[in-house]
């Protein structure tokens, strides 16, 4: 009882009874009640009831009546959560292609499969006659190709369509003359940079303009009161192709042909030039986003559009390795040192980190121990909880390895062996080869900024000097000798980012335009893409977050929401239980997909515009905000996070290419719902990160935008989200906590030691950061408004300045100064005031008072009109 009592108070934030929550930990818990936890529950009851005061931390424990929370999932926690293994999870820029492949097609269009090989089988029978299309050469291969894309121009929509499925089924592998996966996927790319070498995607974008163009269609599915798979099946055939063509191309294989990698570079280049339509192909997917999301299109295929969008942008401007070295290049050109490490490969390299406990595994654990209390040794895992783990050891370190898993302790509360009346012997060394390939160290290496230097010597300087230089961070006259020593280390550790050059140059160009010249504008993919969406890049960024909330699972069906199912209900619904089932697998396997692809793009977007330009990123990130993309995240991470990323809504021997390939086995309702054995889903851990790290990105070293977190009380909601057990997950994490732990207060930091170790151990450091404490001086809450106004003005000048051309300076444009020239052009009068002209002359010029100091101020160029004047008449 003495321990339960000692058990830490619940995070400040987590509020006491009555107050507003987002959602408890234990809500849908089952715990284990034991007569300890019963005499608590009648303490809360019964009043003070003669016993010690309930605190906030068991408080939490007892039903939540009245709180006002967001809508939970309602899936059942998982059990056993201080038991899980890490997860083995390798984050990159897609799945495995076959998953990447499997994606798109919904389950309800596998009928559709059997329908595309007679399309084609058709069209192939009526010029060849005795031989398969895996037994003709190349130059039949190209012959019965360039016959396919001719048969595209027919206006019969008919026609048109079952030829387009003839070329989805060559794109699809011509399946029905292979008998393994593997010989599909070969077939895959042969015949797929066939249809390219061709011309067979410029000759899709046209059609695909037409049917966004066609209003008959649009008209009919907004009249209609239930939109089906039959409503979009001239997209879906469309955007399957093309979604093909791009994610199989953009696959590099070592054993591609030499001409392969030409028509990959080629098409590369023209995915992202203004070729089609005189935009890129991702701003006309953009347009058929905000197209479905006003409600004038509600019959688009949402999520072929969504990962056909996702997959052009990853493939023109590239992946997160590409990124790394266009960031290491465009160091290098701006004369800045190196990166300190390859934040990739450290991220890799990391381990998960045991989650902070929640009530019911206190609980469990203080049962635990109740019955190992005969045993006199304490165990090395109790010594580390009492001696708090050595931060600068490095994170792979196996030293919990070797206990048993029964005596695993990582969740239990950090009490004193002194408490239990154990024994406490010195720790056991370990052998000096375990260390030698551990070395000591945090994963980062520290840095500071230019600011954080400043603000340091600013401070120094008031102390003991009492006056300031500015922004002067060489002088150091009159400062003691440990100020010059820290002042050494910082700018050891300076760290001076691309963004900050970019900053730098723009005030130049705004302050000296003539001075400075004309900037000269690389025009690469990420140039080109932002110059495409600038202009309804606000419109664009509310449509994915409009679609993003339809897909999440902790959204509640409204009658005003988006319909993002048009391309999974089928025409008929289910009759059966098993088709219900199917079907219910199918939907929430839907909306997975979307919410992958979404995030996805935001952030590829992010990270390319920080890198071309900060302004660039700053305007979408504002976007984002200004559209509560702060408050969705949270949104989407108020569930049980981690029944989210077990979810197994998958049927395998549905998926493509396996259900083309193999015959399908009759389904029943157990094998529905036993899915594959993998230990996570792969897309929905994905999505999480992702969504993790656009967070981030929005709210990095922005102290409005941070408070927002506060106001939504974030810091349960992250909290719950350790609990997964994967390092890159738990990281970004840790970061969103760091920057909001100043303002959580006092009581937090104290009851989450174990999640502020975490911060100390994962989280690169900022030497002078007082994260852990509150007083910052940039937490001021009346300058959050000024912040982003500023923000805000400055990238609008930005995008007048460089993109604004109908509305440029007059006084900066280039202007006939030569004497001659000027004077010698002939100006023709009206006739009526040549006639007048001498009675003008005297009325308005000679017979006025001239304050000629007020001409000599205003400007020297009007002193010589009535001169000039005067002397020509004098001279007639």
């Amino acid at each position: 009882m003495t321990d339960l009592i000692q058990i830490r108070q619940k995070d400040a934030t987590e509020e006491p009874r009555g107050r507003s929550t987002y959602a408890s930990e234990t809500n849908s818990r089952s715990i284990f009640i034991s007569r300890e936890f019963v005499q608590l529950l009648m303490m809360d009851v019964g009043g003070n009831g003669g016993g010690p005061p309930v605190n906030n931390k068991q408080r939490a424990m007892l039903p939540n009546k009245g709180r006002g929370e967001f809508p939970r999932n309602s899936r059942k926690d998982s059990e056993g959560m201080s038991e899980l293994p890490d997860l083995e999870f390798e984050y990159s820029d897609t799945d495995k292609w076959a998953a990447e492949l499997s994606e798109l097609y919904s389950y309800t269009e596998g009928p559709e499969f059997v329908l595309n090989r007679k399309c084609f089988e058709e069209e192939f029978r009526a010029h060849v006659f005795d031989k398969k299309w895996t037994e003709l050469d190349a130059a039949q291969h190209r012959a019965h190709a360039l016959r396919l894309l001719d048969s595209l121009e027919v206006i019969t929509r008919e026609k048109r369509l079952k030829v387009a499925r003839a070329i989805l089924y060559m794109a699809q592998g011509t399946f029905g003359e292979c008998s393994s996966e593997v010989e599909v996927q070969h077939w895959m790319r042969y015949n797929i940079f066939l249809l390219l070498d061709v011309g067979t995607f410029s000759a899709l974008v046209e059609l695909l303009n037409m049917e966004i163009d066609n209003s008959a269609a649009c008209s009919s599915a907004v009249r209609k009161p239930a939109i089906s798979l039959a409503d979009s099946t001239d997209l879906r055939v469309l955007l399957n192709i093309m979604y093909l063509m791009v994610e199989t191309i953009q696959q590099n294989d070592p054993a591609d042909k030499p001409e392969w990698k030409i028509i990959r570079e080629t098409f590369r280049a023209e995915l992202g030039s203004p070729l089609f339509n005189n935009e890129p192909i991702s701003v006309m997917l953009f347009g058929m986003v905000t197209k479905f999301c006003s409600g004038h299109a509600p019959h688009f295929p949402m999520k072929k559009v969504l990962l056909l969008l996702w997959k052009s942008i990853l493939f023109t401007l590239g992946g997160f390795e590409q990124l790394q070295g266009i960031k290491v290049c465009k160091r290098e050109e701006l004369g800045l040192p190196p990166l300190p490490e390859d934040s990739i490969r450290v991220i890799r390299s990391m381990r998960a980190a045991s989650p902070p406990a929640s009530a019911s595994d206190l609980i469990e654990q203080q049962q635990k121990r109740a019955r190992r209390e005969h045993k006199a040794l304490i165990k090395q895992d109790n010594l580390d909880a009492f001696n708090e783990k050595d931060p600068y050891k490095a994170d792979d370190s196996r030293d919990d390895e070797d206990d048993n898993d029964d005596n695993d302790n990582s969740l239990e509360p950090e009490t004193f062996p002194i408490e239990r009346d154990e024994v406490m012997p010195p720790p056991i060394p370990h052998p000096p080869s375990e260390r030698m390939s551990f070395p000591k160290g945090l994963p980062w290496a520290p840095k500071v900024r230019e600011k954080d230097i400043e603000s340091f010597l600013e401070s120094s300087r008031s102390k003991f000097i009492g006056y300031t230089l500015g922004s002067d961070t060489d002088t150091v006259v009159g400062l003691p000798r440990p100020i010059h020593e820290s002042i050494k280390t910082l700018k050891q550790h300076k760290y001076i980012s691309i963004a900050e050059i970019q900053i730098a140059k723009e005030e130049e160009y705004q302050k000296t335009p003539l001075s400075v010249g004309e900037e000269e504008v690389e025009m690469c993919s990420t140039e080109l893409l932002y110059q495409g969406i600038l202009p309804s890049l606000p419109q664009y960024m509310i449509a994915l977050l409009k679609i993003l909330l339809a897909a999440a699972p902790t959204s509640k069906a409204k009658t005003d929401s988006i319909n993002i199912l048009a391309d999974v209900l089928p025409e008929e619904m289910p009759t059966t239980v098993l088709q219900s089932m199917k079907l219910g697998v199918d939907v929430n396997r839907h909306k997975e997909i979307i919410v992958k692809a979404i995030s996805a793009i935001l952030l590829l977007l992010l990270k390319h515009f920080k890198l071309n330009h900060i302004y660039q990123f700053e305007y979408m990130a504002q976007h984002l905000v200004f559209a509560n993309c702060i408050p969705l995240i949270l949104k989407f991470f108020n569930q049980n996070i981690m029944s989210y990323i077990t979810a197994k809504n998958s049927i395998s021997v549905l998926d493509f290419p396996h259900c083309v390939v193999h015959e399908l086995p009759e389904l029943t309702a157990e094998s529905l719902e036993a899915g594959d054995n993998t230990q996570f889903c792969w897309r929905n851990l994905f999505s999480c990160i992702n969504l993790l790290r656009i967070l981030n990105k929005l709210t990095k070293w922005k102290h409005s935008r941070t408070m927002m977190l506060v106001v939504f009380k974030s810091a349960p909601i992250l909290k719950r989200a350790l609990k997964v057990k994967q390092a890159m997950m738990q990281l970004y994490v840790l970061k969103l906590l760091k920057v909001q732990t100043k303002y959580l207060g006092r009581q937090w930091r104290k009851s989450n030691m174990k999640t502020m170790s975490a911060i100390y151990q994962k989280v690169r450091h900022r030497l002078n950061d007082d994260w852990a404490y509150g007083n910052d001086l940039d937490a001021r809450p009346w300058d959050f408004q000024a912040e982003e106004c500023a923000l805000r003005a400055s990238i609008e000048r930005f995008n007048s300045r460089r993109y604004d051309k109908s509305h440029s300076n007059p006084d900066f444009l280039p202007v006939d100064n030569c004497l001659q020239s000027v004077l010698g052009q002939r100006v023709d009068l009206p006739e009526d005031f040549q006639m007048n002209y001498d009675l003008w002359l005297e009325r308005e010029v000679f017979s006025k008072p001239i304050s000629w100091e007020e001409l000599l101020h205003r400007g020297c160029g009007l002193i010589c009109v009535p001169r000039i004047h005067r002397r020509q008449q004098e001279g007639c």
